[in-house]
C-alpha cells in the first residue's frame, strides 16, 4: 500500500504564502493559529493533517520566477509607513516559561534546524553559564526569590550570556541567537528587548506554557534524567528538588499578554502544541521559526533510518541510477522485516523514495508505506551510473572540485548536498510532527537527515557513515539525540569514500582514487 506525497503541495505553497504575507502586513496586533487536525482555525492549512514545509525565505523575498527580489512595498499595502529592517538584521530569540516546560528542548531543536538550513545560529543557555560559574549544584534554595546571593549570580550569568550574544551577532557572522532562560517577568523581558533595540536586533519571544499535569510530569522526567544538575542524584530526590525549583518561579511568573505585550513579536505554545498564539511576525525568518515550532512536539518517540538493501549498482561501484536489489539486498529486506516486527513499534509509519531499491526493501515488510519523491537519491547529473574511476577519467576537474567542497559542489546538470538539504526540508517538518517513523532512503539523503538530528556541520555532513544493511535508531531527548546503530547481519559492499588528502585539480589519478572503496 502506498500514497504519493506530492498531490497537495502546489496549492499549499500558494495559500500558506498568502497567509504569511498577510500576517506580516496586517496592522492588527496579532493573529491566532490553532493547529488542531480537523478543527477550524484563523491560520488555515489546506491539509490540516499534513502541513507542508517550504522555503519561506525564497517565497517571501523573490518574485514568482525566483530571480528578482519583490518590491518591499506591495501595491495597495496598508502598512507602507511601517519601518522594519528587512535584511541584514540579526534575530534574538528569547525563550520564556517555567522550568520543565520544554524550553531547552525547543531551543536546541530550533538552533539545530536553523543551522541545518544554512542560517548561522547559536544557543546561549543561561543555566549552563550558572553551572560553569557555580561548579556544584546544591538545591532549589539557590532559586528562592529572597536568596540575594543566588539572585546576584543569576543576574551575572544572564549578563554574561547577553555579552556573548552581542559578540556572536555583531562581531561574528551570526544571524540568530537563542537566549535560553526562564525570563518569566515582564521586567526581565523588557531589559532583553531594550538590549536588542540598542544593538539593532529583532527580538522574538517563544513562550512554552504547560497546564497539563501529564505533559509536565513527562518533561520533568526528561530534565531529571538528562540535566547535569542531577547527574549524581536519585530519581526521587531529583524530582522533589525540581518541583521545589518550579515553585520558586511561580509567584513572580508573568506570561506574555495579548494587551500588555501587543507590540512584541512572539509565539505562545500551549501544552506542547495543542494551540498557539502568534503575534506580530515581522519577517521571513520569524515566519520560518513559527512554522517550525508549530510542527515539533516533545512526546517520546523514535525515528529509524536505513538505506535500501544492497543494489546491483552498489556491487559494481556505480552511483545513482534506479537498479533493483541484489540477492544480499533482498536478504536484508527480509531481516529488516523481522527486526521491525520484533521491535513491536506502536503506530509505525514507513516512508520510502520513489526508486526501485527502496520500494523493494519496503515491500518485504508487509505493511503500508508512503513514497516520497523528495527522498530520491541525490541527482548526479552527467555522472549518473558512472563509477568513481570513470568520473576521474572523463571529468577529472569535476571530481577534484567535489572533493574540495563536497557539500556545496553541484554535479553538472545535477544536485549538491546543499540542494538536497533544501529538498528534504518538508521531510524534516513532517518527521517533527510524527511519532514513530521508519525512513528507507539512500546514502546522501540519509546523511542529510542524520546531520539534522545529530547537529552536524555542513563540512561533516557529506562524510557521515551510513553503511548498507544497518538501521540507525534516533531517540530525541532533552539535551540531544540518542543514536543506536543496529547491523542486521547481512554483509554488503562498502560505499563510503573518505575525502582524499590531495584535492588539487591537477592531481594524479592515483591520488584521486586512493579512497575509492573496492567493488567489482
Amino acid at each position: 500500500m502506498k500514497r504519493d506525497q506530492d498531490g497537495y503541495q502546489e496549492s499549499a505553497y500558494m495559500e500558506i504564502t498568502v497567509v504569511l504575507i498577510w500576517a506580516m502586513q496586517e496592522q492588527s496586533s496579532h493573529f491566532t493559529g490553532l493547529c488542531l487536525a480537523g478543527q477550524e482555525s484563523k491560520l488555515h492549512w489546506p491539509c490540516p493533517s499534513h502541513p507542508v514545509a517550504f522555503p519561506l525565505a525564497q517565497c517571501l523575498s523573490r518574485s514568482p520566477d525566483g530571480r528578482q527580489p519583490l518590491s518591499p512595498q506591495l501595491p495597495n499595502s496598508p502598512v507602507r509607513n511601517i519601518s522594519v529592517c528587512v535584511t541584514n538584521c540579526p534575530t534574538l530569540i528569547v525563550m520564556v516559561g517555567l522550568p520543565a516546560r520544554g524550553k531547552t528542548y525547543i531551543s536546541k531543536k530550533l538552533t539545530r534546524y536553523l543551522n541545518w538550513i544554512g542560517v548561522p545560529t547559536r544557543e546561549f543557555n543561561v543555566g549552563q553559564y550558572r553551572r560553569d560559574l557555580v561548579k556544584t549544584y546544591r538545591s532549589f534554595e539557590f532559586f528562592l526569590p529572597d536568596n540575594e546571593e543566588g539572585l546576584k549570580i543569576r543576574k551575572q550569568c544572564a549578563e554574561a550570556a547577553l555579552r556573548d550574544v552581542r559578540h556572536f551577532l555583531s562581531d561574528e557572522d551570526g544571524h540568530v541567537a537563542v537566549f535560553d532562560a526562564t525570563n518569566t517577568t515582564r521586567e526581565r523581558r523588557e531589559t532583553i528587548f531594550k538590549f536588542g533595540e540598542e544593538n539593532g536586533y529583532k527580538t522574538f519571544f517563544v513562550e512554552s506554557i504547560c497546564v497539563d499535569p501529564d505533559v509536565i510530569a513527562a518533561n520533568i522526567v526528561q530534565v531529571k534524567l538528562g540535566s547535569p544538575d542531577y547527574i549524581d542524584c536519585g530519581n526521587d530526590e531529583a524530582t522533589e528538588d525540581f518541583m521545589n525549583r518550579i515553585e520558586c518561579y511561580k509567584n513572580s511568573y508573568e506570561t506574555l499578554d495579548e494587551n500588555l505585550d501587543k507590540d512584541l513579536s512572539y509565539i505562545k505554545i500551549m501544552d506542547v502544541g495543542r494551540s498557539y498564539l502568534v503575534n506580530r511576525v515581522m519577517d521571513h525568518i520569524q515566519s520560518r521559526i513559527v512554522y517550525y515550532l508549530m510542527n515539533i512536539h516533545v512526546t517520546p518517540r523514535s525515528i529509524y533510518l536505513c538505506r535500501h538493501g544492497e543494489s546491483e549498482m552498489n556491487i559494481l561501484g556505480r552511483i545513482g541510477g534506479d537498479p533493483g536489489l541484489s540477492p544480499r539486498g533482498k536478504e536484508f529486506a527480509k531481516n529488516l522485516a523481522q527486526f521491525i516486527n520484533n521491535q513491536n513499534i506502536k503506530d509505525l509509519k514507513v516512508w520510502t523514495s520513489q526508486m526501485k531499491r527502496t520500494i523493494q526493501t519496503a515491500e518485504a515488510l508487509g505493511v503500508p508505506y508512503e513514497q516520497w519523491k523528495v527522498l530520491n537519491e541525490i541527482d548526479a547529473g552527467v555522472c549518473e551510473e558512472m563509477t568513481y574511476e570513470e568520473i576521474q577519467e572523463h571529468h577529472p576537474m569535476e571530481f577534484a572540485l567535489r572533493d574540495q567542497d563536497k557539500y556545496r559542489y553541484r554535479y553538472p546538470k545535477g544536485e549538491s548536498y546543499e540542494d538536497l538539504v533544501q529538498r528534504l526540508e518538508p521531510v524534516i517538518m513532517e518527521l517533527e510532527r510524527q511519532e514513530n517513523v521508519l525512513v528507507i532512503c539512500h546514502q546522501a539523503v540519509m546523511r542529510c537527515l542524520l546531520a539534522y538530528f545529530l547537529d552536524k556541520t555542513a563540512e561533516e555532513l557529506p562524510y557521515l557513515k551510513c553503511p548498507l544493511h544497518t538501521v540507525l535508531k534516533l531517540t530525541p531527548v532533552a539535551y540531544g539525540c540518542k543514536l543506536e546503530s543496529i547491523f542486521l547481519n547481512v554483509e554488503a559492499v562498502n560505499t563510503h569514500r573518505e575525502r582524499p588528502e590531495n584535492v588539487d585539480v591537477s592531481r594524479p589519478s592515483v591520488d584521486a582514487l586512493m579512497t575509492v572503496p573496492a567493488h567489482l
